[in-house]
């Protein structure tokens, strides 16, 4: 079976990694152009080009797929993006966080299958393991589903599960969901060629949109309930990084635990910062033990090491 697959960041890059090992025909790889990237920021290749790159396997790097583009331009290198398709040999396509819209063109060549990480028809869209773990919720996995215009609104080709523990950071999870993707899609592979795949439309009920990730969203609110906070703490983590001010200066917080603990302080007031109780912070309902934290500029620092060089004792965040 020859398989064109379309992905960008790591999570993509498993599922790449794990078809090639299986011994599916890769004719092509669809990524994203190359980003700059570090503190040089120089234009750096995403994780499926380097995997690609590495294994011989063509690549293509289209700005966008959409013939009718505005932009002359990106209109352009769609055309020549969908004639490449037409000239290419292959089966079926893969897609997983590619990043492009894929348009009617392309899902008509041949049949397109997508690795979604959440339990559709939760969380369909952009960001589905940061908002399972931010709204509590108590298990997510991942989707194999056939794609169509709508957003993740494909049947369902297999669907698979894993709770989510109380410590799971989306940088965890994500990575658990990446590697039950990556056998699952290879799995499918398998039962399409061998005409044997069933698919199961979406239940109407239930849905969802996991929107995109914006930066603002890490400022926390220490009103809130503390299991609210610890929730979007480790839906944060890595990327934005949750983070409260104390006296002007912004620490990233990244672990913490939700306590029992009542207090009449104002929410963000720093009950005890020392080693035999560590950081707790009051909040709307409960308190916080912060486990991990980080200044600007410094290392990520267990509790324990951050007070000695950062005195939060009496203060508060906000």
């Amino acid at each position: 079976m020859k398989v064109i697959f379309a992905g960008t960041p790591e999570f993509a890059a498993v599922a790449l990694k794990a078809m090639h090992e299986a011994g599916f025909d890769i004719p092509l790889v669809l990524t994203q152009p190359d980003r700059p990237a570090g503190r040089g920021m120089h234009l750096q290749p995403s994780a499926v080009k380097q995997y690609a790159v590495a294994h011989g396997i063509p690549v293509a790097q289209p700005v966008s797929l959409r013939m009718d583009a505005k932009d002359p331009q990106r209109a352009q290198e769609a055309k020549a993006a969908h004639d490449l398709l037409l000239a290419t040999d292959y089966d079926a396509m893969v897609v997983a966080a590619y990043g492009l819209i894929l348009p009617r063109s392309t899902l008509d060549i041949k049949p397109c299958i997508n690795i979604h990480g959440s339990l559709l028809p939760r969380w369909r869209g952009a960001a589905p393991i940061h908002r399972a773990i931010e709204a509590g919720d108590a298990e997510t996995g991942v989707t194999i589903m056939q794609m169509e215009e709508g957003l993740d609104t494909g049947p369902m080709l297999l669907i698979e599960r894993t709770p989510i523990g109380p410590h799971d950071t989306t940088a965890v999870l994500h990575d658990r969901l990446a590697a039950m993707g990556a056998q699952m899609v290879v799995k499918v592979l398998h039962k399409m060629a061998h005409g044997i795949i069933e698919a199961v439309s979406q239940p109407e009920n239930g849905v969802t949109y996991a929107a995109k990730i914006a930066k603002e969203e890490a400022v926390l609110d220490f009103t809130l309930p503390a299991k609210e906070i610890g929730r979007r703490i480790r839906a944060f983590n890595p990327f934005p990084g949750a983070h409260g001010t104390v006296n002007g200066t912004v620490i990233k917080l990244w672990a913490a635990d939700v306590i029992d603990a009542g207090s009449d302080a104002p929410p963000g007031q720093v009950l005890a910062a020392d080693a035999q109780h560590g950081i707790v912070v009051a909040c709307g309902s409960g308190a916080l033990r912060l486990t991990e934290l980080q200044k600007p500029g410094g290392k990520r620092l267990a509790a324990a090491e951050f007070i000695k060089g950062f005195a939060l004792d009496g203060l508060r965040f906000e």
